[in-house]
C-alpha cells in the first residue's frame, strides 16, 4: 500500500510582523491594542512553527528604524517584550525552545539587555526549535558592525584583507551559526524587506500576505508553508535543492 509523502517544511522561517497599528486603526482602537493582539499572534505562531517541525523561527520584533515612532509607542513595544519574556520564558524553556537575540544591544537600557541575556542563557542548552528575536535590528547596521569587527582584526594583524570572503562576513554577522532563512514572510500586504536579513535572505523564498499580523492565524501560516513546499528552488542551478521532511 502506498503512503503519502511527508510534507516538506523549511528549516528556517523569518517573519516581518507588520500591520499591528493598521489593524487597530481599522477597528477604531489605539495602536497599542494592535501591538498587544500581535503578541498573542506571536504565541500562536511559535507553537504552530514547532508543530510543523521548523528548526529556526526569526521574528522581526523591533527595527533600528522604529526609534522614529512616538515615545509612548516605543515604551509600549518595550513593555510588551518584557511581558512576553517574563510570561513565556518558562513555557518556552519547558518546550525545549532555544532563544537567540540579534540586533544592536549597545543602545538598549540595562534592564532590557539583562532580560534578553537571561532568555538566551536560560535556554542555551535547549535542542528544540530556535526562536530568533530580531530586536533593535537593522540589516545595514548589522553588516556595518560586522565590517568594523573585521577591520579591527586586520588592524590587529590577526587577519589579512585578502582573507575576507563571504564566509568570513557571514561568521561576523549577528546570525553566525544560524542557517540562512529558506522562507521570509511579510504580513499586511507590503512587499519589501525593509532592512531585514538582507545578507541572509539572498536565496530565500519571499511570500507576502495581505492579512495584518494580528490576523495571521496558524491556519494561514500552514497555507503559506504549503505554498513554499510547492516552489522549485534551484539556487542558480537547474535542479531544486532537496529539503528536509518533517521529523527528519
Amino acid at each position: 500500500m502506498s503512503t503519502s509523502a511527508e510534507p516538506i517544511v523549511p528549516l528556517h522561517v523569518a517573519i516581518i510582523m507588520d500591520g499591528n497599528g493598521r489593524w487597530a486603526n481599522a477597528r477604531g482602537l489605539p495602536r497599542t491594542f494592535g501591538h498587544r493582539k500581535g503578541v498573542e499572534t506571536v504565541r500562536e505562531t511559535v507553537k504552530a512553527a514547532r508543530e510543523a517541525g521548523i528548526g529556526f523561527l526569526t521574528l522581526f520584533a523591533f527595527s533600528s528604524e522604529n526609534w522614529r515612532r512616538p515615545e509612548a509607542e516605543i515604551n509600549e513595544l518595550f513593555g510588551l517584550l518584557k511581558a512576553f519574556i517574563r510570561r513565556d520564558l518558562a513555557e518556552l524553556h519547558r518546550a525545549n525552545v532555544r532563544i537567540r537575540v540579534i540586533g544592536d544591544r549597545a543602545t538598549l537600557k540595562d534592564d532590557i539587555r539583562s532580560l534578553l541575556l537571561e532568555a538566551e542563557e536560560r535556554t542555551a542548552g535547549n535542542a528544540g526549535m530556535t526562536l530568533v528575536i530580531a530586536f533593535n535590528y537593522g540589516a545595514r547596521d548589522e553588516i556595518a558592525r560586522a565590517a568594523a569587527r573585521l577591520a579591527e582584526e586586520v588592524r590587529a594583524g590577526r587577519l589579512e584583507p585578502h582573507e575576507i570572503d563571504a564566509q568570513r562576513i557571514n561568521d561576523s554577522l549577528d546570525t553566525a551559526g544560524i542557517p540562512d532563512p529558506d522562507l521570509v514572510i511579510r504580513t499586511s500586504g507590503e512587499e519589501r524587506l525593509s532592512n531585514f536579513l538582507l545578507w541572509q535572505a539572498a536565496y530565500a523564498e519571499l511570500m507576502f500576505v495581505p492579512e495584518f499580523w494580528p490576523d495571521f492565524t496558524p491556519e494561514l501560516f500552514r497555507a503559506v508553508l504549503e505554498r513554499f513546499a510547492a516552489r522549485d528552488r534551484r539556487f542558480g542551478g537547474l535542479s531544486a535543492k532537496p529539503m528536509a521532511a518533517v521529523g527528519s
